[in-house]
């Protein structure tokens, strides 16, 4: 079996994902940017607590799986994939469909939705919450012959080296 058709190992998409959280945190502070600047500096109010908008919120939100998307619809990489050499694809390695797109990244960032309990669990408790979900949703590609983490399982996608 050459490399090409071998799954990608858990170690290699984590370390992906690490360059693409430096990508996203760009794009967060892009959009930041620009929506200071529409707001005349007003997007944050402060006070005992800051009171972020939940447009605001939800642009971030967008923005950000949008970047995936459009980056797993074109060529099957993110920037952070690229010097790891693996790329998302289909069963039949080919380019993955709008919908499976879609559905992984929604899959992948559905742990974000515990955010909503920082009000309850408060902020450090809340964090490790979120983060305990994903080490959930990778753990899952330790167990599977192909090596998907639960978010492949979902869009009927996985990852592939691509040496």
């Amino acid at each position: 079996m050459n490399a090409a058709n071998l799954p990608c190992p858990l170690w290699r998409r984590l370390v992906a994902l690490v360059y693409d959280l430096l990508i996203v945190v760009a794009i967060v502070m892009v959009v930041g940017l620009l929506c200071q600047l529409a707001t005349g500096g007003r997007l944050i109010e402060t006070g005992a607590h800051a009171v972020v908008p939940l447009w605001y919120q939800w642009l971030q939100g967008v923005v950000v799986a949008a970047y995936f998307v459009a980056s797993w619809r074109r060529g099957g990489q993110t920037l952070g994939m690229r010097p790891w050499r693996i790329r998302v694809s289909r069963d039949d390695g080919g380019t993955i469909s709008l919908q499976q797109a879609v559905v992984r990244v929604l899959v992948a960032a559905a742990p974000m939705l515990l955010l909503a309990l920082e009000p309850v669990l408060g902020l450090h408790a809340t964090l490790w919450t979120v983060l305990g979900a994903w080490a959930l949703w990778f753990v899952v590609a330790l167990f599977d012959p192909r090596r998907r983490a639960l978010h492949d399982l979902a869009a009927d996608t996985e990852l592939r080296r691509i040496d």
